[in-house]
């Protein structure tokens, strides 16, 4: 079952798209594992990188974790006008559904800083969304 959400802000669009992986997971100790890709548009006229991550995650039993980090899967990628990166990542539950969103902040060529959100996504196993 894949869960997608689409939000752009300062010119940059940020498409996710969430999967539950069912072989990776193991609900009788409560580990649910879900990867997501994200692909990063740049729409604007100023190329522009990324410089750290912030996501906070909620598990279905209202538990929040909150994640920042440098640059995404160790990468400061650099998105000129009219390009994208895509990446894929994982995340961990101890419940069947949960959420995901944050921000990324980012440079533009002038040295402006500015952050970029990350739209909400679920994570769920199939059937735990109807």
């Amino acid at each position: 079952m894949k869960l997608m959400s689409i939000e752009e802000t300062n010119n940059i669009t940020v498409n996710v798209e969430a999967n539950y992986l069912e072989r990776e997971s193991d609900p009788e100790k409560q580990r649910y594992i879900f990867s997501y890709e994200i692909t990063i548009k740049n729409s604007g006229d100023k190329a522009a990188r990324l410089l750290s991550r912030y996501w906070k995650i909620t598990g279905g039993n209202g538990h929040e974790q909150e994640v920042e980090g440098d640059g995404v899967i160790g990468v400061h990628p650099l998105l000129s006008p009219d390009q994208e990166f895509t990446y894929t990542s994982a995340a961990m539950l101890d419940t069947p559904v949960g959420m995901m969103q944050g921000h990324y902040k980012m440079i533009a060529d002038g040295g402006e800083r500015f952050e970029v959100d990350i739209p909400a996504f679920s994570l769920a196993t199939p059937k735990a969304l109807h």
